[in-house]
């Protein structure tokens, strides 16, 4: 395939996943991701292809040139540009001796991560390339510009990608994105940010139960983004964080 045009690999790849397409899934996903009119994902159309296969077609065509992922991104099928996606990260992964390809491959992503939108084709992959490539970089500055942003995928990458850092117990970052989107109207954000303050947990929960009860804020966050925060409480602490009384029961049994 490495002989192909760009237009010609294109073709090939979206006729790939076509043929893994089961029509079945096509209902059931359109559903799922909220496609309907005023829904978060208005508009978009599926092959119904599985994630597994999306991810075998890309892993097939992982050397594809960048012209053809960015052609996949734009493509108006959501599988196509989870694809797309999916080979950023395959190629990412795979440049460990190549840093110009991996900040291509990173710029690539921030250049169009308004087309990563809907809530799975950001968790896919804005760990593993955007949080990695600025794991080890000193200004993560890029994150607050999109969590600044009024597009609600970019939002969702800034917080999503902090994934990476709470992996390797780097917690600022993700708790200073999680201060700026915690009162965000959209539950695909109040999730992401209570998915994220769990994560932290899991590994620190001194440091989460700090972020939740300074100035008391858990009394005042979304009930969605609080539900995904604590789920992973003890029931006696998580209850008393949905009921409002964790400062009493803190003082009482910590």
């Amino acid at each position: 395939m490495k002989t192909l045009t760009s237009q010609t690999w294109t073709d090939a790849i979206v006729n790939q996943l076509k043929e893994v397409a089961q029509e079945d899934k096509k209902k059931i996903l359109s559903s799922f991701f909220k496609t309907a009119k005023g829904e978060y994902g208005e508009g978009d159309v599926f092959f119904g292809v599985a994630v597994p296969d999306s991810r075998k077609v890309a892993k097939q065509n992982m050397h594809a040139p960048l012209e053809v992922i960015e052609e996949l991104l734009y493509h108006p099928v959501h599988e196509c540009r989870l694809c797309a996606g999916l080979i950023i990260v395959e190629q990412y992964k795979k440049a460990k001796n190549e840093p110009q390809l991996r900040k291509d491959l990173y710029g690539l992503y921030l250049k169009n991560a308004t087309r990563f939108n809907n809530w799975d084709l950001v968790d896919l992959t804005a760990p593993q390339v955007v949080g990695i490539h600025l794991l080890k970089n000193a200004d993560r500055s890029v994150l607050l510009r999109l969590a600044n942003s009024e597009n609600l995928w970019e939002q969702r990458i800034a917080m999503i990608a902090s994934f990476a850092f709470i992996k390797e117990k780097q917690f600022d970052d993700a708790l200073q994105i999680a201060q700026m989107l915690s009162y965000h109207k959209h539950d695909l954000i109040q999730k992401a940010v209570g998915w994220m303050l769990r994560e932290i947990g899991k590994r620190d929960l001194d440091t989460e139960l700090q972020f939740l009860l300074h100035d008391n804020q858990y009394k005042q966050l979304p009930r969605t983004l609080l539900r995904y925060a604590i789920e992973k409480f003890d029931e006696p602490l998580r209850q008393a964080f949905l009921k409002g009384y964790a400062e009493e029961y803190m003082l009482e049994n910590r």
